[in-house]
């Protein structure tokens, strides 16, 4: 079970001390526009280049740059243009930022791109890949991925 209360803080400090539950604390907060700019990452939307599956945003001149430099292996390509280092979800500067806060992001994205993956390409096979580092200071290494393993 999550333990929300040390991931958010802040959930502990509401109804004079007594806490609130993530999802009221959300309405809460409420931004909308920040809950929509979220599902882009955590529902995202898929698109084919040159047979290899991306995220939606991926340009086609740049899996075409990778497909060269990679000499044809779209696993490499796919891996490539699809890794997201999930400190760089913010800028730089962040205050809140941990390692088992991305560890808990990280563990749930895997999750959503395999089952979003699945759900819209069912008769293909994707290996969807979280690193998490061993050195937990090394915010950079948090890491999430995915390619088709055809």
């Amino acid at each position: 079970m999550t333990d929300y209360a040390q991931l958010i803080p802040e959930l502990k400090k509401w109804n004079n001390g007594r806490g609130i539950d993530v999802e009221s604390w959300i309405g809460c907060e409420r931004d909308f526009k920040k809950a929509i700019g979220y599902s882009t990452i955590f529902w995202p939307t898929f698109i084919e280049i040159e047979g290899c599956i991306v995220r939606e945003g991926v340009r086609k001149e740049n899996v075409l740059q990778w497909i060269t430099h990679c000499k044809g292996d779209t696993k490499s390509v796919e891996a490539t243009v699809n890794h997201i280092h999930l400190e760089d979800l913010h800028h730089q500067d962040y205050a809140d930022i941990s390692p088992e806060r991305l560890a808990y992001l990280g563990r749930v994205l895997k999750e959503i791109y395999e089952c979003k993956l699945n759900r819209d390409y069912p008769n293909r096979k994707f290996e969807v890949i979280y690193e998490e580092p061993e050195v937990k200071e090394n915010l950079s290494d948090y890491i999430l991925t995915f390619y088709q393993t055809k």
